[in-house]
């Protein structure tokens, strides 16, 4: 199992390289939703009545506006878009984006526990007297936290005693 480590940042690694078009396309300003919804902006800018795209769906007219309201309050099911999709002959993408690269998320939260554990073990050792200095505990930060990067449970939320 000591390869499981490098395979998932292999697979880190090449998934971040996939996503970083997405991250640079969510950072900019022209991938928020339209105010009417991608459905309505679409079937209007085809110059489609809702009722010609219920048609095309093969439901009734009424259905195209509770399904362009459903989609403005976020609550549409992907199905059901991936089917209005089609009928106004797109493409549905659907894509997770990490706000970071997977490796700084990883990184971070290695970090965060690392910090974590210490904190109490710097306690007792201050009520010993043998406290670390800043760099000190920095390096001992850095070391536990690459020690926890290549075991599972990263993840696992951790009881305090």
């Amino acid at each position: 199992m000591a390869d499981q480590p490098v395979r998932s940042m292999r697979a880190r690694r090449a998934l971040d390289r996939r996503l970083a078009i997405w991250r640079d396309l969510a950072a900019t300003s022209g991938t928020a939703r339209p105010s009417g919804g991608w459905v309505q902006a679409i079937r209007e800018a085809l110059g489609m009545s809702a009722q010609d795209l219920a048609s095309r769906l093969g439901v009734a007219g009424s259905t195209i506006g509770r399904l362009e309201r459903s989609e403005r309050a976020g609550t549409i099911r992907l199905d059901t878009l991936q089917r209005v999709a089609h009928a106004l002959n797109c493409d549905l993408v659907y894509a997770l984006v990490p706000r970071e690269p997977l490796e700084d998320v990883i990184d971070n939260r290695a970090r965060c526990l690392a910090k974590e554990e210490l904190a109490s073990l710097g306690h007792t050792m201050d009520l010993e007297a043998q406290g670390l200095t800043s760099e000190q505990m920095g390096e001992r930060v850095d070391l536990l936290a690459e020690e926890l990067k290549s075991q599972r449970g990263l993840w696992r939320t951790r009881q305090h005693v």
